[in-house]
């Protein structure tokens, strides 16, 4: 197969534990052909398809460094490869949403795009959990400093985040005295001008934010918890979370079962679901990761997992 990553730039990739490199690095080894573009090198023109203008050919060096070699640069038509993977990192900015309507029109002209591209405009990772109000504690999304003022009244112990955020940039917990409420609404919500999302507070966050990864909708057998350190309260990796391996439980099973079956019949081979305690907080799909970290500690294969599952999917007749 022939196989186009749209991607960050490669010369940022932290190889030792980046999840795009891992998939990279299993294809190369099963003799499939890497192709790397990023987000901005995507256009289309009036009689011709939606090309990746000076994609590279890439191949694999082994070296931590020096990663990958060039091996040619051409203008790619996303149709004529075998599959396209969008693994841009968030932030879903208005970028991120132009790029997906380029990826669709690359599927009306016969590219096969994984995730799919509608299906990441429809799955934004914050209120992608709305539709799943079965697996979430209590949440409020609103824009009204008053809503929140209540949420908080009843709740007593909340968390406040931006919509767009990523990483866990933007977040805040606010206890029982309400301190600082006020002015964190405002920074957060723009004086009523964007809306936020609000969250009661989980104390389970202290064993770790769970993500589990959803291949083709089934779980792998193993989660990473990604526990805060000292006075953190964010467990997330990029502010110095401390990932751990652990087995899946039965019920982060069951909820990966169930929301996986809705979720992979749209398109999304690839999902990263985030769970405190019992309780979903986050529904990843744009540039899930974790493969490398699981695959260290436990010795299962993630990479391969993925790579069984998307040369099934490309094997697959469309319809």
């Amino acid at each position: 197969m022939e196989l186009l990553f749209v991607a960050d730039p490669l010369e940022v990739f932290k190889t030792y534990k980046d999840t795009t490199f891992a998939m990279m690095r299993e294809a190369a080894a099963r003799g499939h052909v890497l192709w790397a573009c990023e987000q901005r090198q995507l256009a289309w023109q009036r009689g011709a398809r939606v090309t990746a203008r000076g994609a590279r050919r890439v191949s694999l060096t082994g070296d931590a460094d020096d990663w990958f070699t060039v091996e040619a640069t051409r203008d790619l038509v996303l149709a004529d490869a075998s599959a396209v993977l969008m693994r841009k990192d968030p932030p879903f900015d208005s970028e991120y949403f132009y790029a997906t309507h380029l990826l669709e029109q690359a599927e009306r002209e016969g590219a096969r795009v994984l995730n799919s591209p509608r299906a990441l405009r429809d799955h934004p990772e914050k209120l992608a959990i709305l539709e799943f109000p079965q697996f979430i504690g209590p949440t409020l999304v609103t824009r009204d400093a008053a809503a929140i003022r209540d949420f908080h009244a009843e709740h007593q112990d909340i968390i406040l985040k931006p919509l767009d955020g990523m990483g866990g940039m933007g977040i805040f917990r606010v206890g029982p005295d309400g301190l600082n409420l006020g002015s964190i609404t405002e920074t957060l919500n723009q004086h009523g001008r964007t809306t936020v999302m609000v969250q009661k507070y989980l104390p389970e966050i202290v064993q770790g934010d769970k993500r589990i990864i959803l291949i083709d909708g089934e779980p792998i057998p193993h989660t990473l918890a990604r526990i805060p350190q000292g006075s953190e309260i964010r467990g997330n990796m990029a502010v110095g979370g401390k990932g751990v391996a652990q087995p899946l439980s039965d019920t982060d099973r069951d909820i990966a079962r169930a929301i996986g079956a809705v979720l992979a019949p749209r398109g999304l081979l690839f999902i990263g679901l985030d769970v405190i305690g019992d309780c979903v907080t986050e529904i990843n799909v744009t540039s899930p990761t974790g493969f490398q970290e699981i695959t260290q500690q436990t010795g299962y294969a993630v990479a391969q997992r993925f790579t069984d599952a998307l040369e099934a999917a490309v094997a697959r007749p469309r319809g």
